[in-house]
C-alpha cells in the first residue's frame, strides 16, 4: 500500500511543519500520528522535523511525496466534497 506525503503545518504551530500522509488522493491530509502502523520513531534531535524518519521510511516503500503548495491546492476541493456527501438534503 502507497499512498501520499507532504509537509503542512501542525495545527496551533505557528507555521512548523510536520508530516501528514493519506493513503488515497481523494482522502483528507492527516497527521502521520494518526497512522501509528505506518510511524517510525522520530530522531532525538532537538527541533529536528517531526515525522522525518516516517518520511524516510515511506519514499523507500513507494510513497508519494507531494509539494507543500500543491497540496494546500487540492485540500479545498476535497474537503468541499466531503462537505457535500455529509449534506443531508442528498442522503
Amino acid at each position: 500500500m502507497a499512498g501520499q506525503l507532504c509537509w503542512l503545518p501542525k495545527f496551533g504551530s505557528n507555521g512548523k511543519l510536520a508530516l501528514h500522509l493519506r493513503l488515497e488522493p481523494y482522502h483528507p491530509w492527516k497527521p502521520h500520528t494518526a497512522f501509528p502502523h505506518l510511524c517510525s520513531a522520530d530522531y532525538p534531535i532537538p527541533n529536528g522535523s517531526k515525522g522525518w524518519a516516517t518520511c524516510q521510511k515511506l519514499i523507500a516503500s513507494g510513497w508519494t511525496a507531494i509539494p507543500t503548495a500543491q497540496a494546500r491546492t487540492i485540500e479545498a476541493p476535497v474537503r468541499s466534497l466531503i462537505s457535500l456527501a455529509s449534506d443531508t438534503r442528498f442522503n
